[in-house]
């Protein structure tokens, strides 16, 4: 890593009002006039601890756990995000005339791939063959979470348009000045996608598989709109649960006890373990986030008689249900479905939650009634050579992603045409947008 890029005892303040445009851009760019207008100015973290949660929060949606203060601060605190684990912090926020804190970005010095979920490792080999140094990059992201969500958060009442662009501007500007081969965001929004594209970065689509709430009374209910096979599928993978005679339970993760955390800790880290791998996220950062006052962790533990053999763990913010690791000790027919799927979809009937983001990748749960979704990222890259191989690339990518996309549309469970929640595209403005689908 650049020496630069090590975390420091005080904030870097970028030049400029809105941070150095990219390398051959004219410096006076419509956003850095703009920010230069409205008083803002941009400076980098080496710690979220510098600035405070409220603050920090009050840039972010209530209902997004994940780029919250205290998820964040948790990772750094407990060195899951940490230069020791090849993350060191480097935020960028925006501040107004009076310094106060009016738009963040949380980005990290990377001097490696993992725990992103969009993968670049190709793009790091052809670098290498190529002479040309890959890592460190900046990275604009939640670690370990590939989730969809807020990446440029603004406090509400700031220029929203302005405040993002010196937010892009700003982590251009880090990139460059630390010398790094390249800025990554990743699952992005639409809105910020089209901030980092015009701003010169290159679009990646990927699709991940989610569960939309058509206002289900009940699981019964929503195996009803299923074709007879998926429905009959279904319904015999969680007899085998009952048939073998376990329990399934939830809890808030604030109500476990440090001697459940400690068993459930245990399961999700033998999934790591048993791939010869090293868990990202340590024991002591779910019990510290575990108590925090948003208490946003959910827990199914499942109970073979009175001991505990396998666990889901669950985040919930807003609307949603988010899931996000598993472990068992044992292998158990169709638990997996059970635990991390159809528990899931439950929770989301019973609460009124209208989306539930099982994770990352999984083909196979098309035929438990997710639908595809696209996610996006968006790249820049320092040198021509890489970038124009990159390009080409990623252009002939998105329409093997596309054609993918429409195959999968055609495996959807459901018996019939009706007007469903989601979208397999991320359209331009609006995520969430309805659009009839066919089903069957």
């Amino acid at each position: 890593m650049a020496t630069n890029a090590k975390a420091q005892s005080t904030p870097r303040r970028l030049h400029g009002a809105a941070g150095a445009p990219h390398k051959g851009v004219d410096d006076a760019t419509p956003g850095a006039v703009a920010a230069e207008r409205l008083g803002l100015h941009v400076r980098r973290l080496c710690s979220l601890d510098e600035v405070g949660a409220a603050d920090w929060d009050a840039c972010f949606p209530e209902g997004d756990p994940f780029a919250h203060h205290a998820f964040l601060a948790a990772l750094e605190r407990h060195g899951c995000a940490s230069p020791r684990t090849g993350w060191t912090p480097a935020h960028v926020v925006v501040e107004d005339a009076s310094g106060r804190l009016v738009a963040a970005a949380p980005a990290w010095f990377k001097t490696h791939s993992w725990g992103e979920f969009v993968f670049d490792f190709s793009w790091a080999q052809a670098a290498e063959r190529a002479g040309i140094r890959y890592y460190p990059k900046l990275v604009c992201a939640i670690p370990f979470t590939p989730v969809t969500g807020p990446r440029l958060g603004v406090r509400a009442g700031t220029p929203a348009a302005e405040a993002r662009r010196a937010l892009v501007n700003g982590l251009r500007e880090a990139a460059q000045a630390e010398g790094v081969s390249s800025l990554h965001a990743l699952f992005l929004r639409p809105a910020e996608r089209d901030v980092f594209l015009t701003a010169g970065c290159e679009e990646r689509r990927d699709i991940q598989f989610h569960w939309y709430n058509e206002s289900y009374r009940n699981f019964t209910d929503f195996l009803a709109v299923l074709r007879h096979d998926r429905r009959k599928k279904i319904l015999r993978e969680r007899r085998r649960i009952s048939d073998a005679g376990l329990t399934l339970r939830w809890d808030h993760g604030s109500a476990l006890s440090d001697d459940d955390w400690r068993s459930v800790y245990e399961l999700y880290a033998h999934t790591y373990l048993e791939r010869g791998e090293y868990p990202y996220l340590s024991f002591e950062f779910f019990l510290d986030y575990a108590r925090q006052p948003a208490d946003a962790l959910r827990i199914v533990s499942v109970h073979d008689g009175t001991r505990r053999v396998a666990a889901a763990i669950f985040l919930e913010g807003g609307d949603t249900l988010y899931g996000r690791h598993w472990g068992a000790a044992a292998y158990y027919d169709s638990l997996h479905f059970e635990t991390c799927y159809y528990q899931g979809i439950e929770y989301c009937i019973t609460h009124g939650l209208q989306h539930f983001d099982a994770g990352a990748q999984g083909a196979h749960k098309l035929v438990r009634g997710f639908v595809p979704r696209e996610t996006l990222s968006v790249h820049w890259l320092a040198n021509p050579r890489l970038a124009a191989a990159v390009a080409r690339s990623l252009d002939a990518e998105r329409p093997m992603v596309d054609a993918r996309r429409e195959a999968l549309d055609r495996y959807l469970p459901y018996r019939e045409t009706v007007e469903r929640k989601g979208t397999t595209r991320a359209p331009a403005q609006n995520a969430g947008a309805t659009q009839r689908r066919r089903h069957g």
